[in-house]
């Protein structure tokens, strides 16, 4: 979102999160897509669905703060043993460097809002096991574009 006139972002914003989740397509080939909401070094806000299960992953660069606005599923934070359902209206939070997962979708879309402090780069994904997952086929906006 940037003003038109000067191109700067704008430092200020009214946001229909219902219609922007709606917005999100019904399938992808990513693990999830996301819109940014801000963008600012010191803190980036997103609206996010996830369409298949996340394996094992970190942040270096940033917290996150999920806010779960539909669909369940099971997330875990910092070890397998703490895996436990959620649902719409609960906040998700971990610090960077802390590993977590999803590893079940239980009824969808899932959906999240979620605010990084500070700003999370979109390639900012660290997989457990590099065999799970990349930062191409994490999020959509980092996949290689088909050729064809």
């Amino acid at each position: 979102m940037a003003d038109s006139a000067s191109g700067a972002p704008p430092n200020r914003g009214r946001f229909d999160i219902g219609a922007i989740a709606a917005a999100l397509p019904e399938s992808a080939t990513t693990m999830l897509v996301d819109t940014y909401l801000t963008d600012r070094p010191a803190a980036s806000a997103r609206v996010f669905r996830v369409y298949r299960p996340t394996p094992a992953h970190y942040h270096e660069g940033c917290d996150e703060y999920l806010y779960v606005l539909s669909g369940r599923g099971t997330f875990w934070i910092g070890e397998p043993s703490d895996e436990a359902e959620f649902g719409p209206g609960q906040l998700l939070f971990f610090e960077r460097g802390v590993i977590h997962a999803m590893p079940r979708l239980i009824e969808g879309p899932v959906v999240f809002l979620s605010v990084d402090t500070p700003r999370r780069a979109p390639t900012d994904v660290i997989f457990v096991d590099p065999a799970t997952g990349s930062a191409q086929s994490f999020m959509a906006r980092n996949a290689t574009p088909d050729p064809a």
